[in-house]
């Protein structure tokens, strides 16, 4: 990976160098070309403008060799020190029309005559609203050393240019290998991560500190690991938990029905009753298992309809009062709710709420309450279920909806459940687009909210 970057660093390098090169050439030749044709290699810049402005002005060349002869004195014919490296041109210099025919020169004999089209062609042009209207050319002798002169300096422009864009290469190359060894050393440790996770060590995690965009890339690695890890953990726990639940019923059938075996017990039908109480709670365990699975799956089959939620919450309350007056627990109900109806599976609901009641009543003790209420918030409509029991402990309150987690350990069976009823309760509120959540409150005793989105009455599908 590192020699293929760095020979796109390279591809890229050379490209952008030879193409600035050449851009800085075509530019440089222009401006060269344009000062050599405008005098500006002997100083002449400024006559040029002088004399095509004296053109427009007067629509002639009489007089225009008072410009001339004021620009060679001005200059200082001589070369001695300081003088302009075009100052003995500038003395020298003739004028000519647009047809070649020279006006002014300091040679007499040359006036009237006609330049060669070799000098016309070095000459500095006379150009007046785009028309050449004359010709600046140099002294006689001096046809060629213009272009001489632009060859030479174009020659060591190309030179000094080829030679920082080779510089500037080297300079880049080296960079580029030390920002692919910066870039390629996360990417390595990521790619060892990767293979290291590929190999079932899940516990494998990777330290990018730099550049900001590869560490967010080794954070969200970390997680992904961290999060197979868990999953992982959960299934082998969840393996074993489901063997320990199958375990100890299964143990007990096998034990009644080793003893109808041997005539330790009659064949009577209260004899019986011990197996099938096990073998329906086998078949309990087992439907809420593929309860889970289905909705884990998004496989579960929900008929959604149009419910009246505080009856259907009323209507729990009414099944479980038996219950609670044989466990000597008291309902106490706040029911503030203008709006009641929600779209929902309403057997599904019901087994949320019977799960809900059911783990409170569990954790009331006898003489104890169950607080409940139901509130419109937004577009929702709330309930808050809690117990006066001892609470949740701080460090169960992120497992409470975990399958088979019991927050109290000593807890059997019988009175702490399968550990399943609120992981099935939770599921099933979010297929119906809800939350369940769980908090202790600040008077004592767990409080359940279970929040579900609000709905038109008839609404259903």
């Amino acid at each position: 990976m590192r020699t293929r970057f760095l020979i796109s660093f390279a591809v890229i390098i050379v490209v952008s160098l030879t193409s600035v090169s050449l851009f800085a050439q075509q530019a440089t030749s222009q401006e060269v070309r344009s000062f050599m044709g405008r005098g500006g290699w002997m100083g002449a810049e400024d006559l040029v403008q002088s004399l095509e402005a004296y053109y427009q002005q007067n629509g002639s060349w009489i007089g225009a060799d008072s410009l001339l002869a004021a620009r060679g004195h001005g200059h200082n014919l001589g070369a001695g020190h300081g003088a302009n490296p075009g100052s003995n041109a500038m003395a020298s210099l003739r004028l000519a029309d647009q047809d070649g025919i020279i006006l002014v020169s300091n040679s007499p004999d040359e006036i009237g005559m006609k330049a060669s089209q070799a000098e016309l062609d070095a000459a500095t042009l006379l150009e007046v609203n785009g028309t050449t209207r004359g010709f600046l050319l140099a002294q006689a002798g001096n046809t060629f050393q213009t272009v001489l002169f632009e060859q030479i300096l174009l020659t060591r422009i190309r030179s000094a240019s080829m030679q920082a864009a080779l510089l500037a290469g080297v300079i880049a190359l080296l960079l580029a290998l030390l920002l692919t060894g910066i870039l390629i050393k996360p990417l390595r440790t990521l790619t060892q991560a990767a293979s290291e996770l590929a190999d079932g060590n899940f516990s494998h995690r990777v330290h990018v500190k730099q550049p900001k965009e590869l560490a967010a890339l080794g954070d969200a690695f970390n997680q992904m690991a961290g999060s197979i890890e868990q999953a992982g953990q959960n299934r082998k726990a969840m393996t074993a938990d489901i063997a320990h639940e199958l375990r100890t019923p299964l143990a007990v059938q096998r034990a009644h029905l080793e003893a109808l075996q041997d005539e330790v017990y009659p064949l009577t039908h209260q004899d019986l009753e011990p197996v099938l109480a096990q073998n329906l709670l086998l078949t309990r365990l087992v439907d809420d298992l593929r309860l889970l699975a289905l909705a884990d799956s998004g496989a579960l089959q929900l008929t959604f309809e149009s419910v009246d939620f505080v009856a259907v919450v009323s209507d729990m309350l009414t099944r479980f009062q038996a219950q609670a007056d044989n466990l000597q627990i008291t309902f106490e109900t706040k029911i503030n709710a203008e709006k009641r109806f929600i779209k929902a599976d309403t057997e599904r609901i019901q087994q949320v709420l019977h799960n809900l009641l059911q783990n409170g009543m569990r954790y009331t003790p006898p003489g104890g309450s169950l607080w409940l209420s139901l509130f419109n918030q937004d577009d929702n409509i709330v309930l808050e279920l809690r117990d006066n029991g001892e609470g949740i402990a701080p460090e169960a309150l992120p497992y409470v909806f975990d399958r088979f987690y019991r927050s109290d350990k000593a807890r059997d069976r019988e009175q702490g459940g399968s550990g399943l009823g609120l992981a099935i309760a939770r599921q099933l509120v979010l297929a119906h687009g809800g939350s369940l959540q769980a908090e202790n409150h600040p008077q004592g005793g767990a409080l359940f909210r279970l929040i579900l989105p609000l709905s038109e009455p008839g609404e259903s599908h």
